[in-house]
């Protein structure tokens, strides 16, 4: 149970039930444990009591075993007469499965109903060792974005009754998904199918945990959905997963005209399938007719192009989502919504947004003056689609609301700021060589005797540098550049993976909850070995050291003094601090690596010339900064199309 330190007293019961299960692997196969515990959850939810209520007494063992389950038995066989939810899978077990009622009543126990019971176990499939039911799951951002594109919520707040309906369910994940968005069930009607029995029966159970009642829902065996029970309202679903080489264009282009055509008046669809077949380029020409016959039937509302690991399992699969809608507002007809989010992480912010857009576009359509431009997606006529035979479905240009932003219009400022500033820096540069001159360091050949080694440890041992510990900082602590007092050093930030000072700490935080907390003094040298050797001077100091990173703080009263920049960079030059690529560890101690000792005199000059240096430096970098931000503003300008180049300059006429 690793990780569970904060974790709920819930979190902890159900964790102990799922030991239990796991510890009865031996006797039963994965798929009985799922299907049975599910089918004696069911079986607690129909006959509304406890599983093993009115079994106890003097009997203990085997006895006690045997009476339990020919209890749930009998009481499966009164309950659950044309067996459609749980009595096949109690009759192939015995007695022996009796143990696995008691860890039913754990799971409820700890989830405080069933349904919570059977969503917690069938989380932990692939714990269990059920990779096949976990094999097409998709991640829980997907899931909150199709529950959003369906605006299930709303559609029942104003009282309307809706059915539901997904052709390829397998264990109801995205069914499970849209119920977990309400809590009004009662005006659902659920409609399932799946071609595999077994699956059908878990969704089936999973439906009535869910609350949907054993008249409003219908899973059938097989690969068409017949409309039984009603009329579909609302469709969701996956295409089921084929492997690239074996993966048909067509057959999933098919299969979106099936759920098309499932699909009345006022209906809508999301249907998730492979990229490749949904948006890229086609090169099959019956299936660039199909998909051209789709978006000319006026029935293709929208088409996303997702980002990759969506589908945990599946983490080279490229999946994209299609919004259908029969007969849509006038203003949308001839056209689609197009948007690609294939480059972006699937947030909760990035959900919400392109949530808005198509429902917006759903219910307004287009509109030249006043309507909505979308945050990600770009309203493309069809008739210039069908331009491109075959063509990918991806926005031909960035969103309206991408180009009129206020970055953008503030573009052309920004440039001329980053401009200004690149001359200030160059008239900087000539400035400091005409006081200075040009760079001399007066380097000069050794002469006579080599300078006596040290190392660190003896100059800590001598008390000439003082190693101090770093400390351990909680993320949730931790504020951006524009809040906090404190900078915050830790292994990236001296590694060179993070800028200085991107991570901060307000000094109240510091002081409630870190009392023990020392900040860094001017010149203090921060290093870390994680994951190689880094320093970092901190001339300001007032900072927060985060573990693993430490400090060395040099003695300028010492004998022989040191300053912070020598030591620095005596030890960035010591050999051997890198580690091998399979190291877990350097090869040696950091109080282990060599460095001259230098005299006095010398030390002084070296710091002299270092500082010297990082002027120089520090000059030269506000230019290159200068003109990367011109040069990267420029190249997104025109790249977006809303930039464009005057004529050059004439040049000097001495120019070469």
């Amino acid at each position: 149970m690793s990780g569970l330190g904060n974790a709920t007293v819930a979190e902890l019961r159900s964790e102990l039930a799922l030991f239990g299960i796991m510890a009865l692997r031996e006797r039963f196969t994965p798929w009985q444990l799922v299907e049975v515990l599910g089918s004696l959850l069911c079986l607690r939810r129909l006959d509304g009591r406890p599983l093993t209520d009115n079994t106890s007494g003097p009997l203990y063992g085997a006895e006690a075993d045997d009476a339990l389950w020919s209890a749930l038995l009998c009481r499966a066989e009164r309950i659950d007469v044309e067996d459609d939810f749980v009595l096949r899978e109690l009759r192939s077990l015995d007695a022996t499965a009796a143990p696995l009622a008691r860890l039913a009543e754990d799971l409820v126990e700890a989830a405080y109903d069933e349904r919570g019971a059977y969503e917690w176990l069938l989380a932990a499939r692939s714990r269990l060792g059920l990779d096949s039911l976990a094999a097409d799951a998709v991640a829980p951002e997907l899931r909150r974005l199709v529950s959003q594109l369906t605006d299930l919520r709303l559609r029942l707040e104003h009282g309307e009754s809706l059915t539901l309906a997904d052709p390829h369910a397998r264990v109801g994940d995205l069914l499970a998904a849209l119920l977990d968005d309400t809590e009004d069930r009662e005006h659902l009607t659920v409609l399932a199918a799946d071609p595999d029995a077994r699956l059908g029966r878990i969704t089936r159970r999973r439906l009535l945990l869910a609350g949907i009642g054993e008249l409003d829902l219908d899973v059938q065996t097989g690969s068409d959905l017949e409309e039984r029970l009603a009329d579909p309202d609302l469709v969701v679903t996956q295409l089921p997963y084929r492997p690239g080489e074996n993966r048909s264009v067509l057959a999933a282009l098919a299969e979106v005209e099936r759920v098309a055509d499932l699909l009345r008046p006022g209906c809508t669809a999301v249907v998730l399938g492979p990229a490749d077949a949904l948006v890229d380029e086609l090169r099959d020409t019956e299936a660039s007719q199909l998909r051209s016959a789709l978006l000319r039937g006026n029935v293709v509302e929208s088409v996303i192009a997702l980002p990759g690991g969506v589908l945990p399992f599946r983490p080279g699969y490229r999946p994209a989502l299609w919004t259908l809608t029969r007969d849509p507002v006038p203003e949308a007809e001839g056209k689609v919504l197009l948007a690609d989010i294939s480059s972006e992480q699937l947030t909760a912010e990035v959900c919400a947004r392109l949530a808005e857009d198509v429902l917006l576009w759903r219910a307004e359509g287009f509109r030249e003056l006043g309507g909505h431009d979308p945050s990600h997606g770009r309203a493309v006529p069809v008739a210039v689609l069908e331009q491109t035979f075959g063509g990918p479905l991806t926005p031909p240009v960035p969103p309206a609301a991408a180009i009129w932003s206020d970055k953008v219009k503030e573009r052309p400022a920004l440039i001329a700021e980053a401009e200004a500033r690149l001359e200030r820096a160059t008239a900087d540069i000539r400035t400091y060589e005409d006081e200075q001159g040009p760079y001399r360091g007066g380097v000069l050949r050794r002469v006579g005797l080599l300078p006596r080694r040290t190392t660190l440890g003896k100059l800590i041992a001598e008390r000439r540098v003082t190693r101090l510990p770093g400390h351990r900082i909680d993320d949730r602590h931790l504020t951006g550049t524009a809040e906090g007092h404190h900078a915050v050093l830790g292994s990236e930030e001296i590694s060179g993976g993070r800028p200085v000072g991107m991570r901060r700490i307000d000094r109240l935080v510091l002081a409630t909850e870190y009392d023990r907390v020392a900040l860094t003094e001017p010149g203090d040298v921060v290093y870390t070995r994680t994951p190689r050797l880094g320093l970092y001077v901190d001339h300001d100091g007032f900072s927060v050291v985060a573990f693993p990173a430490r400090v060395l703080r040099v003695d300028p009263k010492a004998a022989r003094p040191l300053t912070p920049r020598v030591l620095a960079a005596l030890l960035s030059a010591a050999r051997g601090t890198a580690r091998s690529p399979g190291a877990v560890r350097p090869a040696r101690r950091i109080e282990d690596y060599q460095l001259p000792d230098l005299d006095p005199d010398e030390v002084m000059r070296f710091d002299a010339l270092l500082a010297e240096t990082e002027r120089r430096e520090s000059l030269l970098r506000a230019q290159a900064d200068a003109l990367a931000e011109a040069r990267s503003l420029t190249i997104a300008g025109l790249a977006g199309g809303t930039l464009t180049l005057a004529d050059p300059p004439p040049r000097p006429a001495n120019h070469t």
